[in-house]
């Protein structure tokens, strides 16, 4: 190391403003072109270097004015080449982890309407179309999520007619609803009208 170094060190320890600026445009160039070898990145690279720079200042206290300061410079800097590359792939890895919002019928507002309308016809059905018991077991199955074997213990009758009792329900739903799903609006065309 030159004498010169040696001395804007000395300097630099006592908070030289001025030491601390002209080691700064000495070694600027040489670590921004070494660390965009590394990052194919000119904006990092440049957040690369300043960060070193501040690196040696906040550390300026505890230089060692005999020592090559270049070398120092450029293990700060592969420092933080590092953990930026080691960042930048777990956020990479996050984001192929993060699923993607999908559309929902809440984006379309006559997505939203047609929905709305298919469900009050489906509590109109379900209230005035099905018989009491189908109507019973239909809504312990799909509203309250029961089990056909809890369905089956909670009325007092085999999992056998709780199934026949879903099946029922759903042929009534189909056939009641069955206008609504033929809407070109639920992607049920022409061709599918019997």
């Amino acid at each position: 190391m030159n004498d010169n170094d040696e001395r804007l060190i000395e300097r630099l320890q006592t908070s030289d403003e001025d030491a601390f600026r002209l080691l700064f445009e000495k070694y600027q160039q040489i670590l921004f072109r070494s660390v965009l070898l590394s990052l194919h990145e000119a904006e990092t690279a440049h957040d690369i270097v300043q960060d070193t720079f501040l690196r040696l200042w906040n550390h300026r206290t505890s230089l060692q004015p005999e020592l090559p300061l270049l070398a120092y410079l450029f293990r700060i800097s592969r420092n933080l080449v590092r953990d930026h590359v080691r960042h930048r792939a777990v956020r990479i890895k996050l984001e192929g982890e993060i699923p993607q919002p999908s559309p929902s019928p809440g984006d379309d507002p006559e997505q939203s309407l047609l929905l709305k309308i298919l469900e009050e016809n489906l509590s109109e059905v379900v209230r005035t179309k099905l018989p009491r018991k189908c109507r019973e077991v239909f809504l312990l199955s799909r509203m309250e999520g029961m089990s056909n074997a809890e369905i089956s213990a909670q009325l007092g009758i085999t999992v056998k007619t709780v199934e026949n009792q879903i099946t029922r329900a759903l042929k009534i739903l189909r056939r009641h609803l069955r206008r609504h799903m033929k809407s070109p609006n639920w992607g049920y065309g022409a061709e599918n009208k019997r």
